[in-house]
């Protein structure tokens, strides 16, 4: 039904143009009608595209699941550029790993997730506000 409205909408500007007398005169609501209808038709075959491609996709696992069942990256901590401490799970040991320019190397061994201490950190407000407070 759409294809159908789509496709006299593309053949409507045509159409226009034949009924006239004078085939040498530029018609600007053709072109924007056709223009429209164009744009009409690439926008819905990009929806039906994304419709069914979801579908099909939505099955699949996402992310890092996709490559290991095994392996999965608990927390990433940034020391500063190109220095990072990173959190790693593997078959249910954490393993603490730092990562350089030099490479990745092996700090600790954690035995259970409960000895990590959790430390809640508040974000930084950066306001207009706290900024005339520290010129004070």
């Amino acid at each position: 039904m759409k294809c159908a409205v789509s496709a006299l909408l593309l053949l409507l500007p045509s159409l226009a143009s034949a009924a006239e007398n004078s085939g040498h005169e530029f018609s600007f609501l053709a072109s924007l009608l056709q223009m429209i209808a164009a744009l009409a038709l690439v926008v819905g075959l990009i929806l039906i595209t994304w419709h069914f491609s979801s579908k099909l996709m939505k099955g699949l696992p996402v992310g890092q699941q996709l490559f290991s069942k095994h392996i999965r990256v608990v927390e990433t901590r940034y020391l500063g550029p190109k220095k990072s401490l990173v959190l790693v799970e593997v078959g249910g040991e954490y393993l603490l790993l730092s990562s350089s320019d030099a490479g990745l190397s092996f700090i600790k061994q954690i035995d259970m997730l409960e000895e990590i201490e959790v430390v809640e950190e508040k974000p930084e407000q950066s306001s207009f506000a706290t900024l005339l407070a520290r010129l004070r």
